[in-house]
């Protein structure tokens, strides 16, 4: 199996394409932006060039991890780095024979969650509250249309908190109070859940979480499981310190409350 990565050289990319390099059954080469010392990972600015193509002959699964990874992402590069490139990968994919893409979406996709007690899987309607959300959902969506209208196989994993800091370990220290604990991602678990996406049997399309298997979240990854082979070995409860409690209280005044509050009291304004 020939597997490509975009974004090679980044966080996640490297750490999948280091991991895929050591399998024997597997040969893999990379895209990233930013040169990278290693010859199979080549430099393309995606969403500048348009000669790249041909880099995915013979290519038989794609690991989409390129784009601007940034919550506060503009509108600008969202729409650039992350539709655009999206959409001209699908179609060079399927030009050159590409069977499958696996999508790094996001859990912004669903950002309108974080200060409700809804239960999160593949059927509950998305609520981006950014542009990088937004985005993602794009990518989703035009996935699916390329799914049913090209064959394309696309599996988009909804990538939890994997961290660049603190080894990745999960705690209080992470941003986001509760909401951002619960989505922690391990490393060895985003490794095997990137490795079951690209393995997985008769997928033509779908929309999973990637997350560990945190006590007491509400990302389901049961749905992965049964449709990927997605089996979690990590997972640890939230750790709601008063610093924490507190800090997420003031968020939802600020993002939930107040808007509620001026939108009662002022409907016209």
């Amino acid at each position: 199996m020939h597997v490509l990565i975009t974004g090679a050289g980044g966080h996640l990319g490297r750490k999948l394409f280091d991991t895929l390099e050591q399998d024997p059954d597997c040969t893999v080469s990379g895209l990233d932006i930013r040169p990278v010392d290693h010859p199979a990972i080549h430099t393309v600015d995606m969403s500048r060039d348009s000669d790249w193509g041909h880099l995915l002959k013979g290519v038989d699964v794609i690991v989409h991890l390129a784009g601007d990874r940034e919550p506060a992402a503009s509108w600008s590069s969202a729409i650039k780095h992350n539709m655009d490139v999206t959409l001209a990968l699908y179609h060079q994919a399927v030009a050159m024979g590409v069977s499958r893409v696996v999508l790094a979406s996001s859990n912004w996709v669903h950002g309108n969650k974080r200060f409700t007690k809804d239960a999160i899987d593949s059927a509950t309607a998305p609520g981006p509250v950014n542009a990088y959300g937004m985005s993602k959902l794009f990518c989703e969506r035009t996935g699916a249309y390329f799914a049913e209208h090209h064959h394309l196989s696309v599996i988009c994993l909804r990538i939890g908190w994997t961290q660049w800091t603190h080894d990745n370990q999960p705690g209080p220290h992470m941003a986001m109070g509760r909401w951002g604990q619960e989505m922690w991602l391990s490393d060895r678990d985003f490794l095997h859940g990137m490795r079951a996406a690209i393995d997985a049997k008769d997928v033509s399309f779908a929309t999973l979480n990637l997350m560990s298997k945190n006590p007491g979240m509400r990302w389901d990854i049961d749905e992965t499981r049964r449709i990927i082979g997605y089996v979690p070995k990590d997972g640890k409860a939230a750790t709601v310190t008063p610093s924490v409690a507190l800090k997420s209280a003031f968020k939802k005044l600020l993002a939930v409350k107040l808007p509620k509050l001026v939108e009662t009291r002022f409907p016209d304004w």
